[in-house]
């Protein structure tokens, strides 16, 4: 879910009080969220929690298909730049 909480903070530049956890070395090993900053989030997201559900097969399936397209055919991929300015 972290990684999804990423996307969610860039795409929507939002201000997320966070702290990241690191063992002796400096070495980061995990988040803390405060409650405050969280159920915040939840307000903006209220699905948020669900993203752990796991994907059903036919979308796993449709997913690795489109990999598998852009892999063979790497010239046919553009940079998200490109789409966006033509939006």
């Amino acid at each position: 879910m972290f990684l999804i909480l990423q996307r969610v903070i860039k795409n929507q530049k939002i201000m997320l009080e966070r702290q990241v956890l690191k063992d002796q070395q400096g070495t980061p090993m995990g988040v803390f969220i405060p409650m405050q900053s969280w159920n915040s989030l939840i307000f903006q997201y209220p699905d948020i929690e669900a993203l752990d559900t796991e994907l059903p097969q036919w979308e796993k399936d449709f997913i690795d298909k489109r990999l598998d397209l852009a892999q063979c055919h790497p010239e046919r991929l553009k940079p998200l730049e490109m789409l966006l300015k033509t939006l």
